[in-house]
């Protein structure tokens, strides 16, 4: 699947019609349809946003919705015996890790769709491999139904297309989501394209100048 969306992956947002330019929409279901709000409106009280979480990283340190409070992330979901997509969206999450490497208001976070097979030594021997900076790129495992349910009902990671999925059915996508520091959705990107992830590092220090 394939997914390049207008505003987040083939240039700059166009400035709303009530005059919100510079800013990035908000998104609050699977259809990704944008909402030009500004961020002291009301609407946003009770907008979609992340909900509480719990999971373990590749350390076997609890990581939760604490752990990215008031912080920028950037999500994705993998898993570690992946030979498709998941190298290259792992190299690209790299580069972002590089790219903000001194911008510590912004974090990575991948959680794994297969956490039976992913433990922490797991997760930890491939964070080493990929050179992941702990405290920087959180590798999550837990239970898998929690993490389902984050990608699905919370990121809307694989349901851009409106099409639903089972609690059965495997979780695999290349997309990217980011987050701001209210724990809103601001965009979503095709982890696997130069252009999209270049226009996701815009909208990272999009969201820091907010």
């Amino acid at each position: 699947m394939v997914l390049l969306l207008w505003g987040t992956a083939c240039g700059p947002v166009e400035p709303s019609a009530d005059g919100l330019a510079g800013t990035l929409p908000y998104y609050n279901e699977a259809s990704f349809s944008p909402h030009w709000l500004a961020a002291d409106a009301p609407e946003l009280d009770t907008f979609h946003r992340i909900p509480t979480f719990t999971l373990l990283n590749q350390r076997g340190d609890t990581i939760s919705t604490a752990t990215f409070q008031d912080k920028v992330y950037i999500v994705d979901f993998f898993f570690t015996t992946c030979p498709g997509i998941c190298p290259r969206m792992t190299k690209n999450m790299g580069t972002l890790q590089a790219i903000f490497a001194d911008q510590p208001q912004v974090l990575l976070l991948s959680h794994s769709v297969t956490p039976e097979m992913d433990s922490v030594p797991v997760l930890q021997a491939y964070a080493e491999k990929h050179g992941v900076v702990a405290d920087k790129w959180h590798l999550a495992t837990g239970e898998r139904a929690e993490i389902y349910r984050l990608g699905r009902q919370a990121y809307f990671v694989e349901e851009n297309l409106g099409l639903q999925k089972s609690a059965d059915d495997f979780l695999h996508t290349e997309n990217f989501v980011l987050i701001d520091q209210q724990r809103h959705i601001r965009g979503i990107y095709n982890g696997l394209n130069q252009s999209s992830l270049a226009q996701l590092t815009k909208d990272v220090y999009a969201l820091l100048a907010e």
